[in-house]
């Protein structure tokens, strides 16, 4: 079998000759694989040159048809050969996917308009006009250096779907039920993550359904809450390759027209760079003052740090705060829990993140809450981690990286301490 590509139309046309078979069928397959990484989303199969199908074949038509569909795109076959009609008309699939059966095409996305911001281009949505963002604080972030936890530090918070948070934290009863366990945690739209430090090395998460709200027991932590006020769609231009996530931040800043603000980011990665604790803070070795988790050279003990970027080409959940620095001065203690996000004059934030298996996301504007379920439910959760930025010269690798995705945005009016 041969395949060959046409981009002389508005939709991507791929030419298929020969037989689909069980064996070409999966050669077929990779290739629409390949397709919707590139985050082409209408698609042609040109099958007048195929002269046999078998099942295996219908198969994967049907397979990437669902899929195209659930990303709000379309795939359709155009020119098929006396064969391929019969065999489509027999098995009851011409109506869905010979193209001029198909009575009508995916509807138009909604209205946006489109930015250039740092050289990445974004169509914006406006999801919530005027929508401002609240953020509180639970607990202190300070006290990390010394690793100086106790069980009076120890703080239980309820994530609902109408808020995002990011802290140190993990599902338990208690303080002693957690103690040996907590580490890096988000909450997005109603589910939960975060990676344990007993070991173990495998996140877990919690998903609120019905009456149920996830809740955990966290050292620190920055909540937000209320309506995003834009969602931007960006994708990477083929020179550049990858949007940095400082670029997005710059971005978020200008769209929310404030100087801080709160984010959630789900796109296709380039490569995260990041760090998670090994080691519980609150455990009984911590603050004895040869282990405490910061200083150098016990840091290597505590942290898993990435040598390079990690979950290429995956789908990443991120949340968290930036702010530009000279807007920090009524920040109390949300500023012990920021960093430079790169050299100065940069925006300093704190950004978790939770890579999953990959999946494309749909068009247009996407719902945050949607997406989040579809991530837990249906993707491999496969860690979660601090973003940082790598600041060692020529020898750092500088930051997290992405191809394509959504990033909501929304600007901070209050800031809280709860305890």
């Amino acid at each position: 079998m041969e395949i060959t590509r046409d981009n002389s139309s508005g939709a991507l046309s791929l030419i298929v000759k020969g037989r689909i078979d069980g064996y070409w069928a999966d050669h077929l397959a990779k290739e629409l694989a390949e397709v919707l990484r590139e985050g082409v989303h209408q698609v042609r199969l040109d099958m007048a040159d195929v002269k046999y199908m078998s099942s295996a074949g219908i198969g994967t038509l049907v397979e990437f048809y669902k899929q195209f569909k659930a990303i709000q795109g379309s795939f359709a076959v155009i020119n098929a050969s006396a064969q391929v009609r019969r065999l489509l008309n027999l098995t009851k699939i011409d109506a869905l996917l010979i193209f001029d059966s198909i009575q009508s095409m995916p509807a138009a996305a909604a209205a946006s308009r489109l930015v250039e911001s740092a050289g990445v281009k974004f169509e914006v949505h406006d999801i919530a006009p005027g929508a401002t963002l609240k953020c509180s604080t639970v607990g202190d972030a300070s006290l990390l250096a010394g690793g100086r936890f106790r069980e009076a530090d120890c703080h239980t918070i309820s994530v609902p779907p109408s808020t995002f948070a990011i802290g140190l934290g993990a599902f338990g009863n208690d303080f002693s039920d957690c103690r040996s366990r907590f580490g890096e945690f988000l909450a997005v739209a109603g589910a939960a993550a975060y990676q344990p430090t007993d070991g173990t090395n495998v996140p877990d998460y919690m998903i609120a359904a019905e009456t149920f709200v996830p809740e955990l027991q966290v050292l620190y932590c920055a909540i937000g809450e209320g309506r995003f006020r834009h969602v931007a769609r960006f994708e990477a231009s083929k020179e550049a390759g990858a949007v940095r996530l400082n670029d997005l931040i710059h971005a978020g800043i200008e769209l929310a027209g404030s100087d801080t603000i709160g984010v959630v980011i789900a796109a296709e990665t380039a490569g995260l760079l990041g760090v998670s604790l090994l080691r519980s803070p609150a455990s009984e070795r911590a603050g004895d003052g040869e282990t405490s988790p910061l200083p150098f050279p016990a840091v290597r003990e505590w942290l898993s740090y990435s040598a390079e970027r990690a979950h290429k080409r995956s789908l990443a959940l991120v949340a968290g705060i930036a702010a530009k620095t000279d807007s920090l001065k009524n920040a109390g203690r949300l500023l012990s829990m920021l960093r430079p996000l790169a050299p100065a004059p940069s925006p300093v934030g704190h950004f978790h993140a939770a890579a999953f298996s990959y999946r494309p996301l749909k068009r247009g504007a996407l719902d945050l809450h949607a997406t989040a379920a579809m991530l837990f439910e249906s993707e491999d959760l496969q860690s979660v981690m601090h973003l940082l930025f790598d600041t060692r010269g020529i020898s750092g690798l500088g930051e997290s990286e992405f191809v394509r995705g959504a990033c909501w945005v929304g600007p901070i009016s209050e800031i809280t301490e709860r305890g």
